[in-house]
C-alpha cells in the first residue's frame, strides 16, 4: 500500500492519517497483535506532527483496534466477538455482521439422557432423549470457542439436519419454531482440563462461560446452550441510558 497523504488535499491530515491507518492495521503483518511503527517514525514518514498522528490513533485506540501500552507501543488489536445486551443472534449471524470469518473444527450431533438441569428447563422426566448439538468453532489460526446446545424434543430434530446452517434459521425455516426470547447468564471461570485441550489453552487459564435459555414467543423452552469461550476473543457490550 502507498503510505503517504496528500498535504495539498481539502480532507484533514488528521483523517487522511485514520484512513491510512485503517488500511494499515488489515494486513497481515499487523493484524492480531502487530506491533505499529513508533509514533515518531510514523509522523516523520507522513510529514505531520505527533499531535496529528494521535488524533488518528486516538480515535482507533476509542474504536478498540488499537492498543496503547506505555513502554511497549502501539498494536493492533486482537479481533473479538462482540454481542450486545440489547438484542441477540445465532453464532453465525454474530460473526457474519461483524465480517469475521470462521470455521467449524468439530461439529457433533447425538442423543442424550437430560440430566437435572436441562430437564427442570425442558420440565421434562430426567430420562428424556434430547438432541444434543456440540461444536468446536474458531478462525483460521485456533478454535476459540465451544458450544453445547439441548434441543427440546418437542420441536421434532432427528438429528440429520444440516446444523452447519444458522441455528435459528434452520429452526424456523424447517421447522417453524421461532426463538423469541433469550435469558443469559455470563460468567468467568478457569478452564478445566478438558476445556483447556478444547480451546488449545493451559488448564486453569481464564474462559467466559455464557448460558442461553431460549424460548418461543409462547414462552415454552426451546434450548439451553452452553458456551466456554477464550477470555481474549470475547466482549460482551452493555449500552445503558440514564
Amino acid at each position: 500500500m502507498k503510505f503517504k497523504i496528500d498535504h495539498s488535499s481539502a480532507v484533514p491530515l488528521h483523517a487522511q492519517v485514520e484512513t491510512l491507518l485503517r488500511e494499515l492495521i488489515e494486513l497481515p503483518k499487523y493484524k492480531n497483535g502487530g506491533l505499529l511503527p513508533k509514533e515518531v517514525d510514523l509522523a516523520k514518514q507522513l510529514g505531520i506532527s505527533r499531535n496529528t498522528l494521535r488524533q488518528a490513533t486516538n480515535k482507533l485506540e476509542y474504536e478498540g483496534l488499537l492498543v496503547r501500552k506505555k513502554g511497549v507501543g502501539t498494536r493492533v488489536a486482537e479481533k473479538t466477538v462482540t454481542t450486545q445486551l440489547d438484542h441477540w443472534h445465532s453464532f453465525t449471524n454474530e460473526m457474519s455482521a461483524q465480517g469475521l470469518s470462521f470455521k467449524n473444527y468439530r461439529l457433533v450431533v447425538e442423543w442424550v439422557e437430560a440430566d437435572r438441569k436441562i430437564a427442570t428447563f425442558f420440565n421434562v422426566p430426567e430420562v428424556t432423549s434430547v438432541l444434543k448439538l456440540s461444536r468446536l468453532r474458531g478462525d483460521e489460526e485456533a478454535p476459540f470457542v465451544y458450544f453445547e446446545s439441548y434441543f427440546h424434543p418437542r420441536i421434532g430434530l432427528s438429528g440429520n439436519e444440516d446444523f452447519s446452517k444458522p441455528l435459528y434459521d434452520l429452526l424456523e425455516n424447517d421447522f417453524h419454531v421461532v426463538a423469541s426470547l433469550s435469558r443469559e447468564k455470563l460468567k468467568a471461570r478457569l478452564a478445566t482440563t478438558i476445556t483447556a485441550r478444547r480451546l488449545q489453552i493451559g488448564a486453569g487459564d481464564p474462559v467466559l462461560v455464557r448460558e442461553r435459555f431460549v424460548y418461543d414467543p409462547g414462552d415454552r423452552p426451546l434450548e439451553y446452550n452452553i458456551g466456554f469461550y477464550k477470555a481474549d476473543k470475547f466482549t460482551y457490550k452493555i449500552d445503558i441510558r440514564r
